[in-house]
């Protein structure tokens, strides 16, 4: 720590580091709640990097050093839908209510529920993503398959928790388990039941749980 010059008392390294940090994560903040309007609003083509940075307030720059282009936003913005709205993330959630709900259909009903907090969060990022690899994107289009695979990976690890609880009628093998989780949370299925014909989130949530129920538990 430095001697005070003018009087002023002295500010710590720590301290600026600090502050250069939040204001760094703030930036970032912008950029990816200004990138998410603007693709979703005007589609991932016709939106440019200039115009997101525009809106963000910060430099072109900044934007390509922090994210590498588009394809690096939409992947971030996507990624970061998978947290949920809010607190520890929604996979974090999710694990420690497979590990602990003593309840099968209490689990397919919490499944619903953070189905019903993510999917108006991801899906509509996903169907940009596959909207703008249809278009004939190259970048877009290896997206696509980056995220449908994790996806997947992410359900056949569900698949297997649950098989392991003892929770699932007999018989049901890991792979058709995992796709059954993958269908109950692909974007496809939303866009046809809310984005579609009007269904809200909330309805949409108890609807899977009730489909995942009737799919992968015994009777009774």
């Amino acid at each position: 720590m430095g001697p005070a010059v003018n009087g002023a008392p002295p500010r710590s390294r720590s301290y600026d580091t600090r502050r250069r940090q939040e204001a760094a994560e703030e930036s970032r903040k912008r950029v990816l709640a200004q990138s998410r309007e603007l693709f979703l609003a005007n589609g991932y083509g016709r939106t440019t990097i200039a115009a997101i940075a525009h809106a963000a307030g910060v430099s072109k720059e900044s934007v390509y050093k922090g994210f590498g282009g588009k394809p690096g936003l939409v992947r971030a913005i996507y990624e970061q839908s998978l947290r949920g709205a809010g607190g520890p993330p929604a996979e974090e959630r999710s694990d420690r209510a497979q590990a602990t709900v003593a309840d099968p259909r209490e689990l397919m009903e919490q499944f619903g529920r953070f189905v019903a907090e993510v999917s108006p969060l991801g899906s509509p990022v996903f169907l940009l993503i596959r909207d703008a690899a249809a278009s004939g994107d190259p970048d877009m289009a290896a997206l696509l398959r980056d995220v449908d695979e994790e996806r997947y990976q992410r359900m056949l690890h569900n698949a297997r928790q649950v098989l392991g609880r003892g929770f699932l009628r007999p018989g049901l093998a890991v792979e058709e388990v995992a796709d059954v989780f993958f269908m109950g949370t692909s974007a496809e299925l939303y866009e046809t039941l809310v984005l579609k014909r009007g269904w809200t989130a909330e309805r949409f949530g108890r609807f899977v749980a009730r489909t995942l129920a009737a799919s992968l538990l015994a009777d009774g």
